[in-house]
């Protein structure tokens, strides 16, 4: 045993460290191995999730396949036959799994990586709960869902009620004949308003800006720019957006019917809460028995914090996927490839990063 509990490989040198196996790891992985590194030589694949799946494995059961927007397939390997009315988090995980196997990645898990910090002869020392890894560079895909992000509110304390995160979010069966407050403007807060509305007493919805609705295609261009937007912040060393911040709300069928029922009909969000509900300075008051964040998350990077990444604007500045203070570190499923089609990208130009400073390094050996 070692002060980051037991492991098999404590101390083991290889060229990459890949944190994290959802769909932007599988892809570097996948990258790797066509680069014809091995597996548990060259490259180790350390995951912090039970299974595979990445954060699909945790999404709520009622969110079928069908109803995911914008899944895209890995690398080397479609998706195809899937059911659209199985739960993504089955489909996704089996896929994922099934992929692993396929390629032979051998993904450890559950192993928690508690550090990255500067090792020895110019390599990185990455702390596991499996051992201590030194790793010439590291491609970090640890995502979001593991730091979801609640909001503070004057009262939050003192309400009676049931405060919950879309993170614990299991279906709308939970809050048949109860009166529900969703908080925030982004996908899943649509997605849960319309489930629960169908059971609940009453729902209310509340965002902190007015919802931007989206009509029409949305082809391969107007994706582009849409990336572009959240690519400049990274850029200037700024936290990053989510990609539907600047793309605006899918006005689907769905939404459309909903819309038109008032389900849509959107408050600004309270100024404080109360023991029973909510409450604006304007007066307003709306008593409640759940209070559901569906407010988003925050990238899962607290692990890099010893290499000194961040900029004073709070983010980690970015060229392409490569942190410009440590250019041994690559970002993938940041910013703007946290989408699966910008995941699958940013794979594999974070391995042709890996490529030129492990040809640097063996140079200066």
């Amino acid at each position: 045993m070692n002060e980051f509990g037991t492991g098999s490989a404590p101390g083991r040198d290889v060229d990459v460290a890949v944190v994290g196996a959802g769909q932007a790891g599988l892809s570097a992985a996948y990258h790797l191995r066509r680069e014809a590194l091995v597996p548990d030589r060259d490259f180790v694949v350390l995951d912090h999730a039970p299974r595979a799946g990445g954060a699909w494995q945790f999404r709520w059961p009622s969110l079928t396949y069908g109803r995911v927007h914008g899944m895209h397939a890995l690398p080397g390997m479609e998706l195809s036959g899937a059911d659209a009315g199985r739960p993504s988090a089955e489909v996704v995980g089996g896929y994922f799994a099934r992929y692993e196997e396929a390629f032979g990645l051998r993904v450890h898990r559950p192993v928690h990586v508690a550090a990255v910090r500067e090792g020895e002869g110019g390599r990185l020392r990455v702390e596991t709960s499996e051992g201590v890894y030194s790793a010439r560079a590291l491609i970090n895909a640890t995502g979001t869902w593991d730091r979801p992000f609640w909001p503070r509110y004057p009262g939050q304390e003192t309400f009676r009620g049931r405060q919950l995160h879309t993170a614990q979010y299991a279906g709308p069966e939970e809050f048949a004949g109860l009166r529900v407050v969703v908080v925030g403007g982004g996908a899943s807060g649509t997605q849960h308003l319309l489930e629960i509305a169908e059971v609940a007493e009453e729902t209310t919805w509340v965002t902190r800006r007015e919802p931007v609705w989206r009509e029409g295609p949305f082809g391969e261009a107007e994706g582009r720019a849409a990336v572009a937007l959240v690519e400049e912040r990274v850029r200037r060393g700024l936290p990053p957006r989510s990609v539907v911040s600047v793309t605006g709300l899918p006005l689907d069928g769905a939404l459309r019917e909903a819309r038109e029922r008032g389900v849509l009909d959107r408050l600004p969000v309270f100024d404080r809460i109360t023991p029973d509900g909510v409450a604006w300075d304007s007066g307003r008051v709306m008593e409640a028995d759940v209070i559901l964040w569906a407010t988003g998350f925050r990238a899962a990077l607290d692990h890099l914090a010893p290499l000194r990444l961040r900029e004073p604007g709070g983010g980690i500045r970015m060229d392409g996927t490569r942190a410009v203070r440590d250019g041994r570190v690559q970002l993938v499923g940041y910013g703007p490839s946290a989408s699966t089609v910008g995941a699958n990208r940013a794979g594999r130009a974070a391995v042709r990063e890996v490529l030129d400073v492990l040809g640097g390094a063996r140079a200066a050996a």
